[in-house]
């Protein structure tokens, strides 16, 4: 296979102003990670830790394998709302006893681990990505319930939990509740509704009213422990298939559970070196545009993402605008569909639509870059049948099997999102780069759109334009379209799994493939009528 070359001059100043705005949009996302490991911090940690308790990352980190990667999930969910950054909860894909598995884990120092909208959001986005690539998951459950002030949006799509886990159990995805305190009302289906659950000794309460509800209702005095504790759970209700004497046995627990799930991968194992790239992942920070709007070669930030650099390119010459070809990462062969120069012409339709369908055929799953601002508008665009193929690329995008990952690199806006695998075709896993923008196009563009039909209607209606009022009217829709635009506005809604450093896109797509490829990876054979 073809070696990339690079002709990336480290010397040059767009790169060093690319380096130093990429350099400032890391930090700040890394400002809000660190509030989110902080979780509903240190007064709430120390009194957490008093109790006798872990703190939720030290409890993922016990039950993942020696040094074994964790890839956190939507890890800023609830950014900018009134909730904390992160919603209460741990997600992610870890690998324990050998098994690559979904990690759902509430963090009591927020609020007691109750669930919010970001967090009902953040859950069914995980259960999601374990039906998908088929991996078990496991349910590290402490949590006061719902958050009751918001339970309007909960509590009709909640039911989706208890929902997605007897379906995974149906599907033979093994589920493992590790009850570490409060699982109580709804809350107390989840140990209920996995196939495994273990009950720590004088911690876990597992009821569906506690003693207050009970006597209210039924006049009965009870306490926690006789209605919902591990005891009586494991010698008298039989909920507790495990006893757990404290926390770190009932993470040992798990983890021998797991050991006992004689666990295989239905997908291949990697068949090419996972040898590194020629070029250092470092340079990625100048090579990202600091603006949108100034293309980017993806063949330099595959040079310096894929295995030894090397990459076998399709259609070179014809549809330039959108680069194809095959690599491997970390082992795994991989077809690439990235963005070059932004706008999707009729060209570049037709071509990515031919490539998925080859991949589909050799069983290949798909990597996409983005870095697009649509399909190309205008009288010679629309006659040549623009419209008819775009609809190819979509509907090649939306049939296909081979497991898709998407990488928003830069920007990604209009329909352009849609044939570039976004959110809304299910790709198994979808991230986005610091510096990435997504809407439905350019704040300026969009701005000036809503301009020009403004002033046709005065016209049309034969009244005088008020360009003052135009004026401040763009202003304030470029600044709103700027701020919902922006990656952590983006990744708080959950429209993606997580916001990375661009250095980081070997590892998270490497993490990612080896998830996907628990499943099995197999193309689509036969696909929907394409418009000629």
């Amino acid at each position: 296979m073809p070696v990339l070359r690079s002709a990336v001059d480290v010397t040059a100043e767009d790169y060093r102003q690319n380096r130093e705005a990429q350099l400032a949009a890391v930090a700040a996302l890394r400002e809000q990670l660190d509030l989110a490991r902080a979780g509903g911090g240190q007064k709430y940690a120390d009194r957490h830790r008093r109790r006798g308790r872990l703190l939720v990352r030290e409890r993922i980190e016990l039950l993942l394998d020696r040094d074994a990667p964790f890839l956190e999930l939507s890890a800023l969910a609830a950014w900018g709302t009134e909730f904390a950054v992160g919603a209460s909860i741990v997600t992610g894909v870890g690998v324990v006893s050998g098994v690559e598995c979904v990690i759902i884990a509430h963090d009591p120092t927020v609020r007691g681990g109750a669930m919010n909208p970001y967090t009902l959001r953040k859950t069914l986005r995980a259960l999601e990505i374990a039906r998908t690539n088929r991996l078990p998951v496991l349910n590290l459950v402490e949590s006061g319930g719902a958050d009751l002030p918001t339970q309007s949006e909960l509590f009709v799509h909640a039911g989706k939990i208890f929902h997605d886990l007897t379906e995974l159990s149906a599907m033979g995805i093994p589920t493992v509740a590790l009850v570490f305190g409060n699982s109580t009302a709804g809350g107390a289906y989840v140990p209920g509704m996995c196939d495994y659950a273990v009950l720590v000794d004088r911690q876990a309460k597992v009821f569906l009213g506690g003693p207050p509800l009970v006597k209210m209702a039924t006049g009965e005095d009870a306490d926690d422990e006789a209605l919902g504790g591990a005891e009586m759970h494991s010698t008298v209700s039989g909920l507790a298939d495990h006893f757990a004497v404290d926390e770190v046995d009932c993470i040992r627990l798990g983890r021998q559970i797991v050991s006992e799930l004689n666990w295989r991968k239905l997908g291949p194992d990697p068949t090419r070196p996972p040898d590194p790239p020629l070029f250092d992942p470092e340079e990625l920070l100048g090579i990202a545009s600091a603006d949108f709007r100034v293309p980017v070669d993806p063949r330099e930030v595959l040079a310096r993402v894929v295995d030894g650099s090397r990459f076998g390119e399709y259609k070179p010459r014809y549809g330039t605008s959108l680069v194809t070809g095959w690599a491997s990462i970390h082992g795994y062969l991989v077809g690439v569909l990235a963005n070059a120069r932004g706008v999707l012409f009729s060209e570049e339709a037709k071509k990515a639509s031919e490539f998925i369908l080859l991949a589909n055929q050799t069983n290949t799953p798909l990597i996409f870059l983005q870095n697009t601002t649509g399909y190309m508008v205008g009288k010679d665009y629309e006659q040549g049948g623009i419209i008819k193929d775009g609809a190819k690329m979509i509907n090649a995008v939306t049939n296909s099997s081979v497991p898709h990952i998407t990488i928003n690199i830069g920007a990604s806006f209009g329909a352009g999102n849609y044939g570039m695998s976004g959110r809304a075709y299910d790709p198994r896993f979808m991230f986005a780069w610091a510096n990435a923008k997504l809407a439905v196009m350019g704040a300026q563009q969009l701005a000036g759109v809503l301009s020009i039909v403004g002033r046709q209607s005065a016209e049309a209606a034969g009244r005088e334009f008020d360009v003052e009022a135009d004026e401040r009217q763009r202003k304030q829709i470029e600044e709103q379209i700027e701020r919902e635009s922006h990656a952590l506005f983006v990744t708080a809604r959950v429209y993606d799994d997580g916001v990375i450093d661009p250095r980081d896109t070997r590892t998270v797509l490497g993490i990612a493939l080896s998830a996907a490829h628990s499943q099995s990876v197999e193309g689509r054979r036969g696909f929907g009528v394409f418009r000629m």
